[in-house]
């Protein structure tokens, strides 16, 4: 008989032992590297495919989105009705997405049908042709979709505020124009599919149950292709500016009858190379990283300004950003940003109570947790590390970071880094 009476004992997160499952490493004849991890209860797998194809490596704005977007949407022998049915019969999923320093072509599927679907993924990454009806649709829709997206407060706050940060002439700062979009030719996106997709730069990852011989499927399909092994250097921490440039506070009336406003404050960072960006991870989660933080239960519990408001370091691989971002009403939006101002305040002038670090101690091991249940999550923690230069060493410092951190030394990073006049401020209506 069950006993219901007694309350089981609660274990804090910080007295967890936490274990990054290790992968296995193969290499493909090409020379291009697998991380491999066989692991999880159902008989499902992921792969995916990511080249150094971003829109770094791009001659014109929109070509790299672009060309990643059309995968799918034709070969020399299947149309995209083709492809996309082919993949729906086998009860699978193909996606594709670019980003700033690379791309990927993603594959979810039952382990036993890879064999139907591997020769597919390889037409498509060597005999892609972009047909012209498919180029002409993917504009017509995207300028339909940036039209709506223009009236959007928030949009103009992301894309306004990634401007300042970086420059409109930046990887990070670019951003989508209908112009742009006009400008798309096929020629440039089959030259640089060529380049960066034929004969470009690959890794995978591979994680679920994996088939006994799945590696010889891989090596079959991919290892005789003209790619080559990517290769991410550990970046070096890039210095930052003592002052923000040109104008701090930034106002804009996107829509004159607005009823609400979206408020961006953010000042520049460096990559997770640096050695504060740990303790930063820690601090930003107490500032507004989560339900609980500061920002939360000042400005959306006590003034009720907004319905969430949350603070958190860009994921980027170059350089990064400590972004905050919210969305309030038109009358109070300045009084937010003061609220804010004062959160920063405290945080520099009085040591965290020991208390509430325990609170964000036990949140965030508690999420590490739960991004390492299932097969999937754990890849996904290995991608992370491969693509910023780092090992599983980072994994083990993070957790000692978070377990380890002291109040003072918290209070040292806050007086460092948030400092008002480091930070643009913006709001649009």
């Amino acid at each position: 008989m069950p006993d219901r009476y007694t309350a089981p004992l609660i274990k804090n997160a910080v007295d967890f032992s936490f274990q990054l499952k290790p992968v296995n490493i193969w290499t493909l004849n090409n020379g291009v590297q697998v991380y491999a991890l066989h692991a999880g209860e159902e008989a499902v797998v992921q792969l995916e495919w990511v080249f150094v194809a971003g829109n770094s490596h791009e001659q014109a704005n929109m070509i790299a989105g672009a060309t990643n977007f059309l995968l799918k949407n034709g070969t020399s022998h299947r149309s995209a009705f083709d492809i996309n049915e082919h993949f729906d019969f086998y009860g699978s999923y193909l996606n594709r997405n670019c980003y700033n320093e690379t791309s990927n072509i993603t594959l979810h599927s039952l382990s036993k049908n890879l064999s139907h679907l591997l020769p597919v993924v390889r037409e498509i990454m060597t005999d892609a042709v972009f047909p012209q009806e498919e180029l002409d649709i993917f504009v017509t829709n995207s300028k339909q979709r940036l039209q709506v997206n223009l009236q959007k407060c928030d949009f103009i706050a992301n894309r306004e505020m990634d401007v300042q940060l970086y420059g409109a002439n930046h990887p990070y700062g670019k951003y989508s124009s209908a112009e742009a979009l006009d400008a798309l030719q096929r020629n440039d996106l089959l030259q640089f599919y060529q380049q960066y997709y034929q004969h470009g730069q690959c890794v995978m990852f591979v994680a679920g149950q994996l088939p006994d011989d799945l590696y010889h499927q891989l090596n079959a399909q991919f290892g005789d292709l003209p790619l080559k092994p990517a290769v991410f250097t550990k970046a070096s921490p890039l210095a930052l500016p003592q002052q923000v440039s040109g104008n701090r506070t930034i106002r804009i009336t996107n829509d004159p009858n607005g009823v609400q406003g979206a408020i961006r404050m953010a000042r520049n960072f460096p990559n997770r190379h640096h050695p504060d960006f740990q303790g930063v991870s820690v601090l930003n989660t107490v500032f507004g990283g989560f339900f609980g933080s500061r920002l939360m239960s000042n400005i959306r519990e006590e003034k009720g300004y907004t319905y969430g408001i949350h603070s958190y370091l860009q994921n980027h691989v170059e350089q990064s950003a400590w972004m905050i971002s919210t969305e309030a009403g038109r009358d109070v939006c300045e009084a937010t940003i003061t609220e804010v101002y004062k959160e920063m305040e405290l945080l520099r002038n009085e040591p965290i109570d020991e208390e509430e670090l325990l609170l964000v101690r036990n949140y965030m091991l508690g999420s590490i947790l739960g991004d390492l249940d299932g097969p999937f999550h754990i890849i996904g923690r290995w991608k992370s590390y491969v693509l910023h230069g780092v090992d599983e060493q980072y994994f083990y410092k993070a957790i000692h970071n978070i377990k380890t951190i002291s109040a003072a030394q918290l209070q040292e990073l806050a007086n460092r880094y948030l400092q008002p006049e480091l930070f643009y401020e913006m709001v649009v209506v």
